[in-house]
């Protein structure tokens, strides 16, 4: 059995490996031109913990890191291809090169995300 740091570690990295596959999912969709960009906003958005409301994420990041989730505000753009767009009648409409900022703002929470579990992850 492994100790819970280990387990917990085994578990973000495997979060963060989803997280990765939906966006290199979404980088390749947005070369295939318009017909995706409901799709691609849709793997932009963020999933965990278990709401698609990036908003409310914004605010739990808030409590330990205020900087960081101020800077992302901007993301909360993304929260109606959360799951809206997974249903046609309800499907929010992405703007042509719309899935193009999708992807930007997701490059930055990653980026930001990732930047700030790296000393987690490298065990510090």
């Amino acid at each position: 059995m492994k100790p819970p740091e280990a387990a917990l570690r085994q578990l973000v990295r495997q979060w963060l490996d989803k997280a990765a596959a939906d966006f290199e999912a979404a980088e390749q969709l947005s070369t295939q031109g318009g017909r995706f960009r409901e799709i691609v906003a849709f793997h932009c958005q963020v999933e965990f913990p278990k709401t698609h409301d990036i908003a409310k994420l914004l605010d739990r990041v808030a409590t330990v890191d205020l900087a960081t989730a101020e800077s992302l505000r901007d993301a909360d753009a993304l929260t109606p291809f959360g799951v809206e767009a997974r249903y046609p009648s309800d499907a929010p409409e992405v703007l042509p090169s719309g899935e193009v900022e999708a992807i930007g703002m997701a490059r930055v929470v990653r980026n930001s995300v990732m930047s700030s579990l790296k000393p987690y992850l490298d065990g510090r």
